[in-house]
C-alpha cells in the first residue's frame, strides 16, 4: 500500500514512517522542517519538501496518489497557539483542510488524523475520559484539533472517505525534541543529562497520561485497516503526576538534581487522563511500555545523541 505521512520528519511521524516501511509499505514523506528534523528522515521514503499549506501539495497527490494519508503535520505547541492563535489555524485547520481536499480529489481511502485527547477534553469530568466525554478545549490548539476532527467528519458524510481521529494522551520517546514545542520528560531528561536544574511548574501534583511513541505507532497501523473507522483514545489510561515522574527521571540519568519547584504555568490542566478501552477492545491494542521502561528508553537516546 502507498501511504503519504505529512509531518514525517517529525517525533511521531518519523517513527511512524519507519513502521510503514518496516511492514513493506510504500512511503512519501511531506515535511517543511520547520520542526521535523533531516535527520530523522528514513532514506528508504519519498521525501517532498514542502508545507502543508502549499498550492504544490495537489501535484504530489497526483503524482503519487496515495492509499492512505496519516496527518501528523501541525502547529503543536499550546504555548504558541495561545500567543498566536492565527497561526495555529492556518496551519492546523487551513493546512489540514489542503491536504483533505486533495486527498478526496485524488481517490485516497483513508484519512489517520493524529487528534489530541489532553487538548481536547479540557478540564475532565471522568477519569480516565472516555471518547464521549464532552469536548471543551482551554487553548486554540485544542479548538484547531476538534476542528480538525469535524472537517474529517464532514468529507466523511459527503464524499466517503474513511476516516480515524487518533487522540493521543502525552507522547514520549526517543527523537523528541527538547526544544521548541517539547514535552516535559525532553525537556527534563536534557537538562538533567546537563546537570541543570529543571523547575517543576507548581506544585508538580498535576498529572498527565504519557504513552510511549512506539505504542502509538502501532495504534496508527492497527486502525489502517478496510473498517475501522471512527474516533479513538491512544492512551494508557494510568495518571502520573510531574513530580512523580521528575523522580523516576533522576534515577534513570543518576542525577544529584533536586526537585524545585516554580511558579505555575496559567492555566495549565490540574489532571489529564484518557481511557483507551474502545482501541483495546475493537482492535486489541495495548499500551506495551511501561513508564519506567519508556524513559530508561528515552535517556539512553538522548545520552547517545549528547555523548
Amino acid at each position: 500500500m502507498k501511504v503519504l505521512v505529512t509531518g514525517g520528519a517529525g517525533f511521531i511521524g518519523s517513527h511512524v514512517v519507519d513502521r510503514l516501511l518496516q511492514e513493506g509499505h510504500e512511503v512519501v514523506i511531506v515535511d517543511n522542517l520547520s520542526t521535523g528534523k533531516r535527520r530523522n528522515l528514513n532514506r528508504a521514503a519519498r521525501f517532498c519538501k514542502m508545507d502543508i499549506q502549499s498550492w504544490r501539495l495537489e501535484g504530489v497527490f497526483r503524482n503519487e496518489r496515495p492509499n492512505v494519508v496519516m496527518h501528523l503535520a501541525a502547529q503543536m505547541d499550546v504555548r504558541k497557539s495561545v500567543e498566536d492563535p492565527v497561526f495555529d489555524a492556518q496551519v492546523n485547520v487551513l493546512g489540514m483542510l489542503n491536504v483533505l481536499r486533495q486527498a478526496v480529489r485524488h481517490g485516497v481511502r483513508k484519512v489517520v488524523f493524529s487528534s489530541s485527547g489532553g487538548a481536547i477534553y479540557g478540564e475532565q469530568e471522568v477519569y480516565p475520559a472516555p471518547e464521549s466525554h464532552p469536548t471543551r478545549p482551554l487553548s486554540p490548539y485544542g479548538i484547531s484539533k476538534l476542528c480538525g476532527e469535524q472537517y474529517l467528519s464532514y468529507y466523511q458524510r459527503v464524499s466517503g472517505l474513511q476516516v480515524v481521529n487518533l487522540r493521543y494522551a502525552n507522547v514520549y520517546g526517543p527523537r523528541q525534541d527538547p526544544d521548541g514545542e517539547a514535552g516535559v520528560i525532553a525537556i527534563f531528561i536534557q537538562k538533567l543529562l546537563n546537570n541543570e536544574q529543571a523547575i517543576i511548574h507548581g506544585n508538580g501534583r498535576q498529572t498527565r497520561d504519557f504513552v510511549y511513541v512506539e505504542d502509538v505507532v502501532e495504534a496508527n497501523l492497527a486502525v489502517m485497516g478496510q473498517d475501522t473507522q471512527g474516533t479513538y483514545n491512544v492512551g494508557t489510561g494510568q495518571e502520573t503526576s510531574i513530580n512523580d515522574l521528575m523522580r523516576l527521571l533522576i534515577t534513570h540519568t543518576n542525577s544529584a538534581s533536586k526537585e524545585i519547584h516554580g511558579p505555575a504555568k496559567k492555566g495549565e490542566q490540574a489532571r489529564s487522563v484518557i481511557d483507551p478501552s474502545k482501541i483495546r477492545q475493537e482492535l486489541s491494542w495495548e499500551p506495551r511500555t511501561e513508564l519506567s521502561e519508556g524513559l530508561k528508553l528515552t535517556v539512553d537516546y538522548f545520552r547517545e545523541r549528547m555523548g
